[in-house]
């Protein structure tokens, strides 16, 4: 996730080469983990049409009138491969190649994050799943366009998690003024784009942020002078519509094909999610989805969805509309929630399917919805020793799969109805 001065581009591409670190150690992704309890105990088909091959000189693919996105975030997924994880079907038998059976499934895209450069996160960070760098995600972006599904690649421009509470210039940056930081914004996202273009890592769909209601490339972590973007306040939204204004130009220049993903996650607040929305209209941002995140947990129920979809779709008729993070526990319900549905979808995989089941209708029921992702689906953590080979510092208990048997929950192919 990140840039340098367009003078300085022969610099930008040193400084990737000397940056693509491998993903090691233990990993897992933001928002509720819980520690494995002690030993013995637990706590559709890919589109296959000529533009979506990738190739070298690839520049995305032309998405057919009214197609629908349905898929996930497997940032992770080499990672449990490698380190040995057993994923099996619902009778036991044990899978083949992932990516062919979420295909099989109805699955047709997969969303992968890029960090800056994630050597520089912290241990912690790094026990959370941040590893992503160029090189891993361009072995991934391959294989995922290689077996015909369509490719999100999602821009955390940072070397860590970017989300509304975080959104640290990545340290390669520090330092820099504004216009040198738009400049950079702009080199960075194309070098990234033409080197995956190169390798046939095409993106379809490219989010310039992640979870940006606040703006993005804040500052150094721990300055007191943090450049966030309030309601209310003017400050920083200037800076922040050209930076995003450069992303973009980046995006449509590399990949003229792909569509451009602004991604927030107040879809519990509409005055907040709306302010946004008008700002960028204002201020003449180029894109081509609004992209929510949307977790019952922290943002209600799907009364409160539902008016916010109702929303966007009157005040932005001209958008469509993508879920691209959701999930919901199977077990091991966070106390911390800021909303407690389990009377209504118990922890459990019956419960989190009735939740994906009931979501599905109602996106099935809004036209605007094109999407549907389900965040850190592949999370799996049977067949592994936790002491010596683990993947994460904490189980991730909203997966699709049981990380205590290994088998898929039943949520997965609910997803599928998504149409």
């Amino acid at each position: 996730m990140k840039k340098i001065q367009i003078r300085l581009l022969l610099g930008v591409w040193m400084l990737c080469a000397m940056t693509l670190v491998s993903c090691g150690g233990s990993d897992d992704g933001p928002g509720e983990t819980t520690p494995p309890p002690a030993a013995g105990g637990d706590n559709g088909g890919g589109n296959t049409d000529e533009d979506n091959g990738g190739g070298g000189g690839d520049t995305g693919s032309d998405l057919p009138d009214g197609f629908k996105s349905v898929g996930g975030d497997i940032s992770l997924l080499p990672q449990y491969e490698n380190h040995g994880a057993i994923y099996m079907d619902e009778n036991g038998a044990r899978l083949g190649d992932m990516l062919t059976y979420f295909s099989d499934n109805g699955w047709n895209t997969m969303r992968v994050r890029l960090f800056h450069n994630p050597a520089n996160a912290s241990d912690k960070d790094k026990g959370d799943g941040v590893c992503q760098d160029l090189a891993y995600v361009t072995e991934l972006g391959k294989r995922i366009k290689q077996a015909g599904l369509r490719f999100c690649l999602d821009f955390h421009y940072s070397d860590s998690w970017a989300d509304p509470n975080k959104q640290f210039t990545p340290a390669a940056w520090v330092g820099m003024s504004d216009a040198q930081l738009v400049d950079a914004i702009y080199t960075y996202t194309k070098g990234v784009l033409d080197h995956l273009n190169a390798a046939g890592a095409t993106p379809d769909f490219i989010q310039t942020g992640n979870e940006i209601s606040y703006g993005m490339l804040w500052g150094k972590e721990g300055s007191g002078d943090l450049k966030k973007c309030f309601m209310g306040s003017s400050a920083n939204w200037d800076r922040f519509v050209s930076l995003l204004k450069n992303a973009g130009k980046a995006c449509r220049e590399a990949c003229p094909k792909a569509k451009i993903i602004l991604h927030t996650e107040r879809t519990g607040q509409w005055n907040v999610l709306d302010n946004f929305y008008k700002k960028m209209k204002d201020g003449g941002v180029d894109y081509d989805i609004i992209g929510l995140s949307y977790y019952p947990i922290w943002h209600n129920n799907l009364l409160t969805l539902e008016s916010t979809l109702q929303n966007l779709e009157k005040n932005y008729p001209d958008k469509k509309i993508a879920i691209v993070e959701t999930g919901y526990y199977y077990a091991w319900y966070p106390t911390d929630a800021d909303y407690d549905y389990t009377s209504t979808y118990p922890a459990t995989p019956v419960g989190q399917q009735k939740f994906i089941a009931d979501l599905v209708t109602k996106l099935n029921s809004h036209a605007s919805v094109m999407a549907l992702w389900y965040w850190w689906p592949e999370a799996n953590e049977y067949g592994l020793d936790w002491n010596t080979n683990r993947v994460t510092n904490g189980w991730n208990n909203t997966s699709l799969f049981d990380n205590s048997t290994g088998k898929v929950n039943p949520a997965l192919k609910e997803l599928r109805n998504f149409k």
